[in-house]
């Protein structure tokens, strides 16, 4: 997808959504408001030797402060275990 980062092991690279930025009765939410994005897309994984839930392209829900931001390119990625990764959305 543009990224050319492998994980090891158990680990997924994400790429998260963006914050909302509107509540659902339209009030706009100021960036020092706004909660961590808790769904992203999965980028890659790791080891070809696991067999993993989660396959690249997915949307998944995770935790708020589940695994490690990267930047790379200016973008922000998330590497965590799978484990983390709580559900997958099907769409």
């Amino acid at each position: 997808m543009g990224v050319n980062i492998k994980p090891l092991a158990d680990r997924v690279l994400i790429e998260p959504h963006a914050a909302e930025e509107k509540t659902a009765g339209g009030i706009i939410i100021p960036d020092t408001a706004k909660e961590k994005s808790k769904r992203g897309t999965v980028i890659a994984t790791g080891s070809e030797k696991l067999t993993f839930s989660v396959k690249e392209g997915a949307t998944v829900l995770f935790g708020a402060y589940s695994g490690n931001e990267i930047v790379i390119d200016g973008k922000t990625y998330l590497i965590m275990k799978e484990s983390d990764i709580y559900a997958v959305i099907e769409e």
